[in-house]
């Protein structure tokens, strides 16, 4: 396996043929949309939401040029009252729990720990965790946070990957504890950096060795090394979120027959998540007596953080302008071209790892990268070559996509699908047809026409 072979970092890093990053044009040097380009990407853009075929219970959109913001908008509703409440809409500042997306920026929280000398990306995780994490099967190997962040762990999501705070970690992961069980969480087949398999439970790992080495609960963690600097208002805990956040928070939904888990798209929308009409979020039970570094799972920091497209905007223009936001310094550039180099690519057949179907042809330190190849790229036609992640939970569907060298990126949310997506399966890629739409859509007015315009 490539991972145990050779540094696939060095590699990358030695085989690039241009920077990752590059200077973002000036403000002035990127117009906005001109007032005619913006209203026909806002019709296609609503033709897409009120599909039949694909209803969308919401969707907020960012499209950024040269590392300046182009474009942003939303459609539909954040919350659904089906008659017993009113409607709210969806704005670019609503907030949405934006799933697997949560992993890339707990990964940047992990890069500042990193990047101070605080933890070891190389080194045995079971020194930052306080007990022996290994695969029973493979009791030699060591697992690192690499391989974790390149989901190579051998770790596996089918034993679970959330607990509650009244439940150690070790006592779930450490063979002949009492919550070991089958030990499903272990690959019987393949050890640590020996094969991809896209795994949650991870990032649970992740989370809680950040918070014993900092001492720090997880979802404040995030906020002073990540959240706070960028201005941004956002959390993992929705319970901690202002109340105008919380106001603005998107409820998440799916078309189903009521009372049974089955799509239905004649059916009424009906919350998955996020649905706080009646009482606000509460404190999640066991959190005022918990320890950090036991089990930071029920923050979530796989899926868990709650954000708007505006403000994941704003994450994107600072990764593109190599670590600074405004006059502050959060990350070297260095740290960002390790977190974002190619540390894992697909072999021809499939032997190195499980891509599904294409979904996950190569990966950097916690990111996805979206080759613009056939069956790969993000957008019809090729021409964006891109890093990021993508989530799905809940009903919710989203893509964080940037092409860091010439500073122009994507970013889409939306809060509900009214049909399975699985049954309406892309053109030329592995997402739906409607992500391919939309991700089209803006990158075909609001990055591609606008380049032509100037």
């Amino acid at each position: 396996m490539n991972e145990r072979r050779r540094s696939l970092l060095g590699m990358a890093l030695l085989g690039a043929v241009e920077p990752l990053f590059a200077a973002p044009a000036s403000p002035a040097a990127t117009p906005l949309l001109t007032a005619a380009a913006r209203q026909a990407l806002d019709a296609e853009l609503a033709a897409i939401v009120d599909d039949p075929a694909m209803q969308l219970a919401s969707l907020s959109v960012v499209a950024i040029r040269a590392g300046q913001p182009v474009y942003e908008q939303a459609f539909g509703r954040r919350y659904i009252g089906n008659g017993a409440l009113p409607d709210k809409p969806a704005t670019p500042a609503t907030l949405y729990r934006i799933a697997s997306i949560s992993k890339m920026m707990t990964t940047l929280g992990l890069m500042r720990l990193s990047e101070a000398g605080r933890i070891d990306l190389e080194a045995d995780v079971s020194g930052y965790l306080g007990f022996s994490l290994r695969n029973p099967h493979f009791p030699q190997r060591v697992i690192t946070l690499r391989s974790l962040l390149t989901h190579t762990s051998s770790l596996r999501d089918e034993g679970g990957y959330s607990w509650p705070f009244a439940t150690a970690l070790k006592d779930v992961l450490v063979p002949g504890a009492p919550l070991y069980g089958e030990g499903k969480m272990w690959s019987t087949h393949a050890g640590p950096g020996e094969y991809f398999t896209y795994c949650n439970l991870g990032w649970g790992v992740i989370g809680t060795a950040m918070e014993r080495v900092t001492g720090e609960r997880f979802d404040l963690l995030m906020q002073r090394l990540l959240l706070q600097p960028l201005g941004i208002v956002a959390g993992y805990n929705p319970s901690a979120l202002p109340p105008a956040a919380l106001e603005n928070l998107a409820t998440l939904y799916r078309k189903r027959t009521v009372d049974t888990e089955v799509w239905n798209a004649n059916g009424p929308w009906i919350a998955q998540v996020d649905d706080y009409s009646a009482k606000p979020p509460v404190p999640p039970a066991g959190i005022a007596g918990y320890v950090p570094g036991a089990n930071a799972t029920p923050f979530s920091p796989t899926g868990g953080l709650r954000i708007s497209a505006r403000d994941m905007g704003v994450v994107m223009r600072m990764l593109m302008n190599g670590g600074v936001h405004g006059n502050t310094r959060l990350f070297q550039r260095a740290t960002l071209e390790r977190m974002f180099a190619r540390h894992w690519t697909i072999d021809d057949k499939g032997g190195n790892g499980d891509s599904l179907n294409g979904f996950f042809p190569a990966w950097g330190l916690g990111n996805a990268h979206f080759p613009d190849r056939p069956g790969t790229g993000l957008v019809e036609g090729g021409g964006f070559d891109a890093v990021g992640h993508s989530g799905d939970a809940y009903g919710l569907i989203s893509v964080f996509a940037a092409d860091l060298a010439r500073g122009n990126g994507l970013v889409m949310l939306a809060g509900g699908c009214s049909a399975d997506p699985e049954l309406q399966k892309g053109r030329y890629s592995a997402r739906a047809r409607f992500e391919e739409r939309i991700l089209s859509a803006l990158h075909r007015r609001a990055i591609v026409g606008q380049q032509a315009a100037t």
